[in-house]
């Protein structure tokens, strides 16, 4: 059964709505989706530590084959080869005679085998691959020693997602705030319109007493057309008061994730109750529990992450390399089947920027504990003010209340003298006017009261503790 199909169906109760816009609220919903997306980065960076294995596959064409230059070291390798069959020649000719060979021998021995090894010899250099080859291996790649980027970047990944939550708790409590405020204007309006009706009805009979004494000729008729005016003008102020709680339920609908055209069944009105303040345990400390101030000590704390990473770029990383040939054929000589080793990237000098980064990354951390230094601040200050306005606001309502009570008094006094005949029917719709603004005025510092009762418990970072006063 869908929400709004729930919500007119039986009267909810303030707190109902909050879990229905826990369900349904489309900014809940949209915060959401990133906490899931941050949840799932932070497990990919708490994975990070894992080797990588890289399928690696290429066709290659080189501008010429690999080759060995063998026409380079001709003379040398003719001339070394050469003298080397002269010397093994003596050296067994001397072993035999015990004489060195004779230097005529020796001249012919060297020339017939310059003739026969340079006749022998390449006269191209030989290719040491194809010009053109496929590759196929696999590429392992292990972290070692980064100088603590793998941490640092989980440290800031846990960051995020922390700041994912409270980002949830500010979204939440702002839609609790709205949801408190719109209700308690529902509830105004339940109360202003109630008292409403009870004016149209006086005015009625007023205008019936008008008519009556009109007939029987003791009032002149222009005094009868004040009652008509009052009752016409006390009627478009129904409506309006009605066309506003609409607008409120558009609002509601909006915020529980409801058909803006749901309708609401709302019928409480408000009764004053005063809080009460003077428990300071839920005081001590508020801050800590304010989203505000969360969300400023988490960016301190992703500040701390950053300047570890900016550390971190100055330090080694150090990583296990494997590497093996899956396809070898027509691979080139150079190319191993396997490889493994040790490979190390240390950047010595960078113009500086990684020391600047550090300094830079610092004075963000102290910006982001001025910041939550002005938080706190703020919030004790705010929360100072509530309830200084809900000292004055109760004074009102004191006031208001005692004049409420004169004037429905005094309303009744005057008609008591109409149906006595020492009063006008003008008489009574000026006191039944003086009544409802009097009345009506009670109500907005009613409201003003609640709404200043929502702010201060939003303040202390749990807006939905309103309902113990209002439902």
């Amino acid at each position: 059964m869908g929400n709004s199909t729930i919500a007119q169906q039986k009267k909810l109760l303030l707190d109902d709505y909050y879990l229905l816009a826990r369900k349904h609220n489309i900014v809940v919903k949209q915060v959401n989706k990133s906490i899931e997306a941050r949840k799932l980065n932070l497990e990919a960076e708490k994975q990070s530590y894992l080797p990588g294995i890289d399928l690696l596959a290429g066709y290659q064409y080189l501008s010429k084959p690999l080759e060995i230059n063998l026409q380079t070291v001709r003379d040398g390798v003719v001339e070394g080869s050469s003298q080397q069959n002269v010397n093994t020649a003596n050296e067994i000719y001397k072993e035999l005679t015990g004489n060195n060979l004779p230097q005529s021998a020796q001249d012919r021995i060297y020339s017939t085998s310059k003739t026969l090894i340079n006749g022998i010899y390449p006269n191209y250099n030989p290719p040491l691959s194809r010009q053109d080859y496929f590759t196929a291996a696999l590429g392992i790649r292990q972290p070692i020693y980064l100088g603590g980027k793998l941490s640092t970047a989980r440290d800031i990944a846990q960051n995020e997602y922390d700041a994912g939550n409270i980002n949830l708790e500010i979204a939440q409590g702002g839609v609790d705030f709205a949801l408190s405020v719109n209700y308690l204007r529902m509830m105004y309006l339940n109360s202003v319109l109630k008292k409403e009706d009870r004016i149209i009805a006086v005015f009625k009979q007023n205008r019936d007493r008008a008519d009556e004494l009109v007939k029987n000729e003791l009032i002149p008729p222009y005094l009868r057309n004040w009652t008509n005016v009052s009752l016409t003008q006390a009627q478009t102020r129904k409506n309006n008061i009605n066309l506003e709680r609409k607008n409120v339920e558009l609002e509601i609908n909006k915020l529980i994730g409801a058909p803006l055209d749901s309708a609401l069944n709302i019928q409480d009105t408000l009764r004053f109750v005063k809080a009460d303040l003077t428990d300071q345990s839920a005081v001590n400390s508020f801050w800590m529990q304010n989203p505000a101030f969360k969300a400023i000590e988490n960016k301190t704390s992703l500040a701390q992450s950053t300047v570890k990473a900016s550390r971190s770029l100055q330090l080694p990383n150090i990583f296990a390399i494997g590497n093996v040939n899956l396809y070898q054929k027509d691979l080139p000589v150079t190319t191993p089947p396997w490889l493994i080793g040790i490979e190390m990237q240390w950047t010595l000098f960078s113009g500086f920027r990684n020391t600047k980064k550090v300094n830079a990354t610092k004075k963000l951390v102290e910006e982001a504990q001025l910041a939550e230094e002005n938080t706190k601040s703020f919030l004790q200050t705010q929360l100072q003010v509530s309830r200084n306005k809900l000292e004055a606001l109760t004074n009102d309502i004191s006031a208001l209340d005692t004049a409420r009570a004169q004037a429905a008094i005094t309303t009744s006094m005057v008609r008591e003298r109409l149906n006595n005949d020492f009063a006008t029917v003008k008489d009574v719709n000026d006191a039944i006017l003086m009544e409802e603004e009097i009345e009506k005025a009670y109500y907005v510092t009613v409201l003003g009261y609640y709404l200043a009762l929502a702010d201060y418990f939003n303040l202390l970072g749990t807006p939905q503790r309103i309902t113990a006063y209002i439902q």
